[in-house]
C-alpha cells in the first residue's frame, strides 16, 4: 500500500484512514512517514501527532522509590521472552477510562510477524515466573517506537521501561518514540518535540543500520535476569 504523497492531519493528529498492516506498509509508516496505526480493522487510522513525545534513553528519570523497588521487590526482567503474551496483556489489562482496546487481533497478528522478523520486541518483568508488567514496540535504525505498556503490580511497567532504556543506551539508541505525551510519560523524563524536528531526526535515522535480531540475550543492571 502507498500512503498519499501529502498528508493533512487534523487537530488530533489523524492523517490517513485506510490501508493495511502488511510488513511493508508498517515499515514505510514508521521509517519514512512518521505514522503509526491506532487500531486494526478494515479502516485503519494512521496518526502523525504534533508535537511528538520522545524519551532519550539516558534521560529516563529514576526516582528513589523506583530504584528501591528494583533492588528489593524480588522482580526479574526478560527481553523477547513472550512477545505475543506481552501484546495480549497490553490489550486486556483494564485501564481507567478505557472500555475497549486498539490492540485488535489483526494488530496482534501483524506485529507477531514483525517480531518474527526481529523488528518488534518486548520487555517483561516477572515475579516468581509470572509476568507482572511489560511493554512492546518496534525498532528501526536507532529508534525504538513504543506501542503499549501494562502493569499488574505497582511500578512494573516503569521498571520495564527503565530496563529497556538501559539496554538501548548501551547500544547507542537515540530515542524512544512515545508518540503522544501523558503525565505518566512526562514523569519518567519524556519531552515533546515539534513535528519538523522529529521528522528531521527520523530522516537521519533511516540511514542508520537496524538491529533486527532477537533481544533474548540482553541483560541490564537495574533488574536481574529471569533464569
Amino acid at each position: 500500500m502507498k500512503f498519499p504523497d501529502v498528508l493533512r492531519p487534523d487537530a488530533s493528529g489523524l492523517a490517513f484512514v485506510g490501508g493495511d498492516l502488511a510488513v511493508e506498509t508498517v515499515c514505510e509508516a514508521y521509517v519514512r512517514r512518521g505514522l503509526f496505526p491506532w487500531c486494526g480493522g478494515p479502516r485503519i487510522p494512521w496518526f502523525w501527532p504534533d508535537p511528538r513525545a520522545i524519551l532519550i534513553p539516558s534521560r529516563f528519570r529514576v526516582t528513589r522509590s523506583l530504584a528501591k523497588r528494583a533492588r528489593t521487590a524480588g522482580l526479574r526482567v526478560a527481553f523477547d521472552r513472550d512477545f505475543a503474551g506481552a501484546m495480549l496483556r497490553c490489550a486486556t489489562t483494564v485501564r481507567t477510562g478505557e472500555y475497549n482496546t486498539w490492540i485488535t487481533p489483526d494488530m496482534r497478528d501483524a506485529y507477531a510477524e514483525l517480531h518474527r522478523l526481529g523488528i518488534a520486541h518486548s520487555v517483561e518483568v516477572y515475579r516468581d515466573g509470572t509476568p507482572v508488567g511489560g511493554l512492546y514496540g518496534l525498532t528501526f535504525g536507532r529508534f525504538f517506537h513504543g506501542e503499549s505498556m501494562y502493569h499488574h503490580e505497582r511500578d512494573t511497567s516503569k521498571l520495564a521501561l527503565w530496563a529497556m532504556c538501559q539496554a538501548l543506551d548501551a547500544r547507542a539508541f537515540e530515542l524512544v518514540d512515545c508518540q503522544v505525551m501523558t503525565p505518566h510519560l512526562a514523569s519518567l523524563g519524556a519531552e515533546d518535540v515539534p513535528r519538523p524536528v522529529y521528522m528531521a531526526r527520523l530522516a537521519a535515522n533511516a540511514a542508520r543500520p537496524s538491529l533486527h535480531a532477537s533481544w533474548a540475550a540482553w541483560q541490564v543492571p537495574c533488574l536481574p535476569p529471569l533464569e
